[in-house]
């Protein structure tokens, strides 16, 4: 059984505010968070290095992106369809379903074609904030889309195209984390917020993350773990 998270809610809270007079005071006296760019992550570092790696997806109550950022979204190929008629295609339901977070979509014939040179993936790369993908060609995209876009950690996160609650499941992806646990070291991190949202905000998300590492990672006992908030600027 998965042991209960021990966290103090108000100390918790206080560390983000003191977080936030920090960046406050970073600011010059602009406008408190003027700079949504900035990511806010969780740092865990475990007193026992896991015997195993895994990944774990977290949702969080509060979309941690804000709404500048860019999403490009990997589709299979449509049969009897060209990539301009599979690409519309994709548009068309997305529009319908209510998604409106997709910045751009890449069929799959389209990503190995025009993306298959070195330089292609690299300004795909630094084009798109996050990627997703259909998760029907999930098994096909690292080839194609090569090893820098693993050590950046970006590779796309999938998301079933054919669901029934597609804007749902799809704003999930989006606006929830994962934490990559390796069994080569003893700290890991999620991003959990961004420099925009408000200290209970982010001191929900938090209190989510820690409660979902605690029951999903798969170690015989957590001892302890200290937690440190960073921010990307």
């Amino acid at each position: 059984m998965a042991e209960k998270p021990v966290l103090d809610r108000p100390q918790v809270k206080k560390a983000v505010q003191a977080l936030q007079a920090f960046l406050k005071n970073k600011a010059s006296g602009e406008a408190l968070f003027l700079d949504e760019a900035q990511h806010v992550s969780l740092l865990f570092t475990l007193w026992k290095i896991p015997k195993e790696a895994q990944t774990i997806r977290i949702p969080l109550p509060h979309g941690q992106r804000s709404d500048t950022e860019e999403i490009c979204l990997f589709t299979r190929d449509e049969p009897n369809m060209t990539s301009d008629q599979t690409q519309r295609f994709y548009k068309k339901l997305l529009q319908e379903r209510g998604v409106k977070s997709i910045s751009e979509i890449i069929p799959y014939k389209v990503l190995k074609t025009e993306y298959k040179p070195y330089e292609a993936k690299r300004r795909l790369l630094g084009n798109f904030d996050l990627f997703i993908s259909d998760d029907r060609i999930r098994r096909l995209l690292p080839t194609h889309l090569g090893k820098h876009f693993y050590k950046s950690k970006k590779e796309p996160l999938c998301v079933n195209l054919q669901s029934k609650h597609l804007a749902r499941d799809i704003e999930r992806v989006i606006q929830g984390t994962s934490l990559k646990v390796t069994n080569k070291g003893c700290c890991c991190m999620a991003r959990v917020a961004h420099s925009g949202m408000t200290a209970d905000e982010v001191t929900e998300n938090i209190e989510a993350a820690v409660q979902t590492v605690v029951t999903k990672l798969r170690m015989v006992r957590i001892l302890s773990c200290v937690l440190h908030l960073v921010v990307r600027f």
